[in-house]
This record gives structure tokens, C-alpha cells and sequence, in this order.
């Protein structure tokens, strides 16, 4: 008796791994309503204060049930003027680093002078391949001779073979948190390129027997095969600590509430 092949999407889960990673990061994205891109007076100054997100996977940035975006519409109520705050995809990595040249105030023909290269306060933060982005930005940054603030990684997944581990010495703080379990988890550690000039404030874990209710409306596979790395992206303590981290920068240049919860 001929055996029988397995239809296609049964041969595809004989590969778990192979099936997490491809409905995780390959696949297509929740449809979603986009919003449109917030009016912001910054678009046409040079801003005090620029703070970027990105999203893990193949997470669309206007998705609002996601953490990175629920704290960057909180820091716009707060910040109405003055501050550039928004969300990119993982893979629009090059559009955010363009993006901030063009606020610096960067144009064909006109390279940015020192005062402007240092006169804004840049925030990098994110969640799993977002997380790896927010290094590769800032290494980018480096390259130009631009300083950043403070970065914040997530659960950081190597994306592309870049090193996600080493704050490059343009990063004046930086700080980890991180979740051991299971299938897909972020690094462990991250260290300064150069210690004198970066201060790592921490290589947070933290450890979930169950996912937030804030997770539910979540993708089925990402809660079935990844709960534990979208656990920690869907915690509201955590990201309540992590925008105190933020609006503790953003204060020196903005003044408005400051919290203070770094190293707690």
C-alpha cells in the first residue's frame, strides 16, 4: 500500500522551528487599519528631542496592541512640541537613520554642523528584531558622528548577523532586559564598546509563568509558540518602567514629568 504525502502545510509544522520563525517574522502582517503619521511641529524645526521605536518581527508599526506603540502615543500627549516620536518596522531601519538627519537638519549639499549633530537628544528603543535594529541605528549614528541618549533593548534577537551586544561609544546609556524562556529568547547581555563612555545601567531578566492578559488579542501563533518573548513585550510593568526611562531623558531636554525608575 503507497503511502500517502502529508499536504503541504502538515509537512511545513514537521519543522517546528522552521514553522515559528516563518509565521513569526516571515509572514504577513495582521491586517490592520493604518493611521496616518501624527502632525507634529518638529516636522518642520529642529527638534529638542527625537525618540524612535521599533517593532519586533513582521509587526507593522501602527499596530496598537503593541507596547512600543502604546508608550509613544502616552510620550505624544506629553510632548505635543519640541520632540519627534515615532514608530518603524524592524526592516525600515535605513528610513528612521534618514529621518534623523532630515530633522537635524541634513540636506543634499549641506552637511550638518557639529551644533547640530549634538544639539538633540535621541531616544533608540525596541523588541526583538526591533531590539537589534535600535543597536544597528545607533552604530549608524557613530558613523556620523552623532550622540544618542539612551537605548533600550527588549528581548533583543540578533537580526542579519549584526551584533546586537555592543553599545557603540556614541550611546551615552543603555540598558537590557531579557526573558531565558523558551523557543525564541533575546540576549542575555549587552557591554559598552567602550566603558567610559557608556553607561550600561543593567541586563534585566525577567521571568513569566504565564503571559499578561495584555497579550490576548495577540496573534495565536506568537501566543502559542512564543508566549514568554511576546510576554515580556506585551508587560505593562515592564514598559511602564521602560518609558520612565525615557521620560527621565526626555526631561533634561523638555522638562515635564520625569520618573525615576533606571536602575529599580
Amino acid at each position: 500500500m503507497k503511502s500517502r504525502s502529508l499536504p503541504a502545510a502538515l509537512r511545513f509544522l514537521r519543522c517546528p522551528s522552521l514553522a515559528v520563525m516563518s509565521l513569526l517574522f516571515l509572514g504577513p502582517m495582521s491586517a490592520r487599519a493604518a493611521r496616518p503619521a501624527p502632525e507634529d511641529a518638529a516636522e518642520a524645526t529642529h527638534p529638542r528631542a527625537i525618540v524612535i521605536g521599533f517593532m519586533g518581527g513582521n509587526v507593522g508599526s501602527h499596530d496598537a496592541t503593541r507596547s512600543e506603540l502604546i508608550i509613544a502615543d502616552r510620550l505624544r500627549v506629553t510632548y505635543p512640541h519640541g520632540a519627534y516620536i515615532e514608530i518603524y518596522e524592524n526592516r525600515r531601519l535605513e528610513d528612521a537613520h534618514q529621518k534623523i538627519l532630515y530633522l537635524l537638519g541634513e540636506r543634499p549639499g549641506l552637511a550638518l554642523s557639529m551644533e547640530q549633530k549634538t544639539g538633540t537628544r535621541i531616544i533608540l528603543y525596541g523588541h526583538s528584531w526591533g531590539a537589534s535594529a535600535v543597536v544597528a541605528l545607533a552604530g549608524e549614528l557613530h558613523h556620523d558622528g552623532i550622540p544618542v541618549a539612551l537605548t533600550v533593548q527588549v528581548d533583543s534577537v540578533e537580526k542579519n548577523g549584526k551584533d546586537d551586544s555592543v553599545i557603540p561609544s556614541n550611546v551615552a546609556r543603555a540598558v537590557n532586559f531579557y526573558q531565558p524562556s523558551g523557543m525564541l529568547h533575546g540576549r542575555t547581555e549587552i557591554r559598552a564598546a567602550d566603558a567610559s563612555r557608556t553607561q550600561i545601567l543593567g541586563n534585566f531578566k525577567v521571568s513569566y509563568k504565564q503571559a499578561p492578559p495584555e497579550c490576548r488579542p495577540y496573534p495565536w501563533f506568537e501566543r502559542v509558540f512564543i508566549k514568554t518573548h511576546i510576554a515580556i513585550e506585551c508587560d505593562p510593568v515592564l514598559w511602564q518602567r521602560i518609558e520612565g526611562l525615557i521620560r527621565e531623558s526626555l526631561h533634561e531636554s523638555l522638562g515635564g514629568p520625569a520618573q525615576e525608575t533606571a536602575t529599580r
